[in-house]
């Protein structure tokens, strides 16, 4: 989902690898609708006088209650908070760009709560299978780690986009996003639940483990290029960590 983003130092140019593969197919068709249908519930949010910052805060609360959810079992919950946490999440950039209120505060905030946010889910993920019976769920210990895995990398990833801007150098790559991770871990949640003996659960947490150590090691590689000779694109005012 579109965020919001302060300046960072004017960068070179050079296509950006975002916008290939599943993203450009999947990702931004959904969304490009989805910022189409909440448009009316942006205008409404800023003729309230609603801020950005307001509209973080209240998303964080979403997101915060999706891990304590999972954490309790209530998996399908867990999917819906983590889900609406997201939709909240494109909606504080959108008033900002319609209102004018981009400012780099707002990105600081924006982000550092996003980190929060991401912290709690996993972590009430690996609660959930830290508290079933042995022999309740299938793979438990496993999964606790793959739980722990994906938390850990998933801030890896939104730090590494963020230094690397913070050097000129557009980072929007890789497979396993926020945007992504959000859609991943939600809607099976909401609809499946964690499915017979967590199985189902597992295996999303396994992939979002794996994918975002890749996305790691893909931001490693892309900077590494650009830095060394390659030409970076220019920092853009939207996007997703």
């Amino acid at each position: 989902p579109p965020r919001r983003s302060a300046d960072t130092a004017a960068p070179r140019a050079v296509p950006g690898p975002r916008d290939q593969g599943l993203v450009k197919l999947v990702i931004k068709p959904i969304e490009r609708a989805f910022l189409a249908l909440t448009r009316p519930l942006v205008d409404v949010l800023i003729r309230a006088g609603i801020s950005p910052n307001a509209i973080t805060t209240f998303g964080t609360f979403f997101v915060v209650a999706s891990g304590v959810a999972f954490g309790l079992g209530r998996v399908q919950l867990g999917g819906l908070l983590y889900l609406l946490s997201g939709v909240v999440d494109t909606l504080d950039g959108a008033v900002a760009r319609a209102n004018q209120q981009v400012s780099r505060f707002g990105a600081f905030y924006d982000s550092t709560l996003d980190r929060i946010g991401d912290g709690a889910t996993f972590m009430g993920v690996a609660v959930l299978y830290l508290r079933a019976p042995e022999g309740a769920v299938a793979y438990r210990d496993l999964a606790i780690m793959l739980a722990l895995t994906a938390g850990f990398s998933s801030q890896v990833v939104s730090y590494a986009r963020a230094k690397a801007e913070s050097l000129g150098i557009d980072c929007r790559v890789g497979i396993a996003q926020r945007a992504e991770r959000i859609v991943l871990l939600g809607v099976p949640s909401l609809v499946v639940g964690a499915g017979p003996q967590g199985l189902v659960l597992f295996w999303i947490i396994a992939f979002l483990a794996l994918a975002s150590v890749v996305t790691v090691i893909q931001r490693f590689v892309h900077v590494y290029r650009v830095a060394e000779g390659a030409t970076a694109p220019t920092t853009p005012k939207g996007s997703s960590s």
